[in-house]
């Protein structure tokens, strides 16, 4: 399986990082040398290649560095597990940074590689996990955001030309409902990471500061003309509408794959990161990858439909770590050498990397690329205290599992008196934090 899981578990960890000191262990930036020589972990989420990809990875990263032995361990509910081990010092040497970290945790638990300055000539999005003047993570892969579809179904259902408003998918949706025997969206609501990716689609308002002058400085983001207004309203109105499965908890993350490429599911909301995947779970189930598409959020400004650009996870060195220079090597063949993000159909993490051929897609429908401005100086924690603040976990799927239980009929409630709620918890959070 691979666990994309970009909040799975993400309250849990929360809870347990926020009450470590907050004190750096930091023992020096690994840019400066020692001896690339011991033996390394490596943690992934990468459960279902770890035994197959990454032991060719090992096998070219320990022929050029022969002093390493590069060991594996891949986690399936990588967010949740790993904050009981960041309770201890025991994290391996290279991780991905969890998502609920926040970034004056940084030091405390990774080592620094560099300065953005610095970081930023090789290296894209380095901000992403930077606090004061400092990168601590480089991404495995970039992607960009959008829907993954079976073209096939699409088509069946007359469908000719992509949705351009929430309204205009929902219409589409009714069409895959009323005239295909295909599932119109499928939430992949029981594994729950997947509902995470809602929240990486803001670049669609086409605003590369809108993180900075809307969500965390807002008192109404679920407002229905705020992006998560807009994108958790429309997944509540997929689901009150009947428009995706049957039983949301009965969802599986790895039958899903096979679901969208035989055509039994129509859409997925998620990364580009996951074209790759679903190509191939069409052709090992005896379909065509030419069948999957990816397009564009329902949404346009002026015309234009936008995609955010971002990193994934970032690999990082535990502090405690004690083959610093062996971890550094790892990070930085992976991201120039190791092929996973061009294998993966991602963006290069490096600024003169490859271009991958998986969005075509978007190419033809003259997406524009967004890059989220990151937080000013001093401000890099405030979104995130925020949402500690209001315990919403915006970047999970603990709160959008409520929101298709109250779709679905299974909780009481609707979508104005939840949104309302959100509003006004993110508001007292805002208050708390103060400005």
């Amino acid at each position: 399986m691979r666990s994309r899981n970009h909040l799975r578990g993400g309250a849990p960890l929360a809870a347990v990082v926020l009450t470590l000191s907050a004190c750096s262990a930091q023992a020096g930036d690994t840019s400066g040398g020692g001896e690339i020589a011991g033996e390394i972990t490596v943690i992934t989420q990468r459960t279902d290649i770890v035994d197959t990809v990454f032991q060719e990875y090992k096998a070219e990263f320990e022929a050029a560095h022969p002093d390493v032995t590069v060991n594996f361990e891949a986690i399936t509910d990588y967010e949740g597990e790993i904050a009981v081990r960041m309770n201890t010092d025991d994290y391996g040497d290279v991780l991905l940074i969890p998502n609920s970290v926040k970034p004056d945790q940084f030091a405390t638990f990774f080592e620094p590689l560099g300065s953005v300055e610095e970081m930023s000539q090789d290296y894209r999005l380095v901000e992403e996990k930077a606090y004061d003047g400092q990168v601590y993570g480089v991404s495995i892969t970039v992607n960009t955001q959008g829907l993954v579809y079976n073209k096939k179904v699409w088509a069946d259902a007359g469908i000719t030309d992509l949705p351009t408003t929430p309204e205009e998918f929902l219409d589409d949706l009714r069409a895959i409902r009323d005239t295909t025997d295909a599932v119109p969206y499928y939430t992949n609501y029981a594994d729950g990471w997947p509902l995470s990716q809602w929240d990486g689609n803001r670049g669609v308002m086409g605003d590369p500061a809108y993180q900075n002058t809307n969500v965390a400085y807002s008192d109404t983001p679920w407002a229905e003309d705020e992006w998560h207004g807009i994108a958790d309203g429309l997944l509540y109105d997929i689901v009150a509408e009947g428009l995706a499965e049957e039983d949301p908890t009965t969802t599986n993350w790895e039958e899903s794959k096979t679901l969208l490429g035989t055509g039994q599911v129509a859409t997925m909301l998620l990364g580009s990161w996951a074209i790759t995947q679903m190509q191939q779970a069409a052709e090992d189930a005896g379909g065509s990858a030419d069948d999957i598409g990816y397009m564009p959020f329902p949404y346009q400004v002026d015309g234009t439909f936008h995609a955010q650009i971002a990193g994934d996870y970032k690999n990082a060195i535990n502090v405690h770590s004690e083959h610093k220079a062996a971890a550094r090597a790892w990070i930085d063949w992976f991201a120039a050498e190791s092929g996973y993000a061009y294998d993966e159909g991602g963006i290069s993490p490096l600024v003169d990397g490859p271009e991958p051929e998986t969005l075509g897609d978007f190419e033809e429908a003259g997406v524009e690329y967004v890059e989220m401005e990151p937080a000013p100086p001093g401000r890099e924690s405030y979104e995130a205290d925020v949402v500690a603040a209001a315990e919403i976990d915006l970047y999970g799927n603990i709160y959008r599992q409520q929101l298709v239980d109250i779709a679905r009929g299974a909780q009481d409630g609707d979508k104005e008196s939840f949104f309302a709620d959100l509003n006004q918890r993110w508001a007292d959070g805002r208050a708390a934090v103060g400005e």
